[in-house]
């Protein structure tokens, strides 16, 4: 049950995205006095719709996003007679500017403000600290640093049987401790020698028993007796979260850089079958999926919810982003014609000649056709994989 809430609510907030995104075109270019003549959830056949004033609003049967109609978006539209001077293509070059940005905007506004929620409310998304919560105990303890997966030859870990998932540390030797890290200190410093943890199980207070493996670890002896903690959020105050839900925003930007400049390892990856990096390319196939075992891992549910929130906050920042690329038929390629124009008319005046005109879209369609179908392709390739080959977090 839980698993379909985390998908529902990840669709349900896609949708919300993309309409929104819709809804900054549509509410710019309607400030400007350009006509919006359709506003539409969905694609597809229409499934029922209404008129207000100039424009029609309605629902289709694809519930795939939706679209804002604007009259005269390029100059190969055939516009009605009486709209041709409110069409887009008319109006100057910083109200154009103004509405091609508008959806972007508004993806980066909505990240902005979901990462703030979620900072101020439970902590930074990008910084964790482990918790006196035990998440989970290995078996073994591996002799091979590179891996965690245990074979014959490697020694079993000494809370393997006498400690468990949820058992919480409240003291050592029967000193209390307070934080992971003091709790592991002592842990490290006693290799070889029997210990015992106080933990908290199930409402009840139990002392268990365990000697310490000693190990190697960077040139010294220590000793490790095979648990994970639990991780959360590291808190961050309402104050403080401002500045970090903008230092949260410049890392979000150098990581969808390098997802970006990833894409052709990570189709590379796909094509060969390997395991698919956590932080790479995902269809929303992939990002449905863990979003429902978000909604289902064994966190509160304020942990749960924040997850959520944060990756519909990191959606919308990358849609924002990939959006603004200057490649038609994005929004960035219709900012770098507007851009270009602008640029060559100024240029032009400069030099005394007279104005060349705007560019003319039919040479450059062959390009822009090109764009759709790498990005087609690229979008079945991914849902492809996310069917056979999908991320998971667990």
């Amino acid at each position: 049950m839980a698993y379909a809430v985390g998908v529902v609510f990840f669709v349900v907030a896609l949708l919300v995205s993309v309409m929104l995104h819709e809804f900054g075109h549509f509410l710019t270019a309607k400030h400007f006095g350009m006509k919006a003549s359709r506003f539409f959830v969905g694609f597809g056949p229409t499934l029922w719709s209404f008129r207000r004033g100039e424009t029609e609003y309605g629902v289709k049967a694809i519930p795939a996003g939706g679209f804002v109609k604007i009259v005269g978006m390029t100059e190969l539209e055939e516009i009605e007679p009486g709209d041709e001077g409110r069409a887009f293509y008319r109006q100057p070059a910083g109200q154009r500017l103004v509405v091609l940005s508008a959806g972007s905007f508004v993806h980066f506004v909505l990240a902005i403000l979901l990462l703030f929620l979620v900072i101020a409310t439970t902590g930074d998304i990008l910084k964790s600290e482990p918790t006196l919560t035990i998440d989970s105990v290995s078996k073994c303890l591996p002799l091979d640093p590179k891996t965690d997966k245990c074979t014959d030859r490697d020694p079993v870990a000494p809370a393997a049987g006498k400690l468990k998932a949820g058992d919480r540390i409240v003291a050592v030797d029967g000193q209390p401790v307070t934080t992971y890290d003091a709790a592991k200190s002592r842990i490290n410093a006693n290799p070889g020698t029997p210990i015992t943890l106080t933990v908290v199980r199930d409402h009840r207070t139990i002392d268990v028993t365990l000697t310490p493996l000693a190990t190697q670890q960077n040139g010294k002896t220590v000793g490790r007796i095979g648990i994970a903690p639990t991780a959360r959020q590291k808190p961050v105050s309402v104050a403080g979260a401002v500045p970090r839900t903008f230092s949260t925003i410049g890392e979000m930007t150098v990581e969808t850089g390098r997802a970006l400049g990833g894409l052709p390892h990570e189709v590379s990856q796909i094509l060969r079958g390997e395991r698919r990096d956590t932080s790479g390319a995902a269809s929303v196939v992939d990002i449905a999926r863990v979003s429902g075992q978000i909604a289902q891992a064994k966190v509160s549910l304020s942990e749960r919810i924040a997850n959520l929130a944060a990756i519909v906050a990191q959606l919308n920042f990358f849609v924002g982003v990939f959006n603004m690329l200057p490649l038609l038929p994005l929004d960035g390629g219709h900012v770098g014609i507007v851009l270009f124009e602008s640029g060559r008319r100024r240029l032009y005046r400069a030099l005394g000649r007279p104005d060349p005109g705007r560019v003319d879209l039919l040479k450059i369609m062959p390009f822009t056709y090109a764009v759709v179908a790498v990005f087609v392709g690229l979008s079945l390739l991914l849902l492809y994989a996310g069917v056979v080959n999908p991320i998971s977090i667990q």
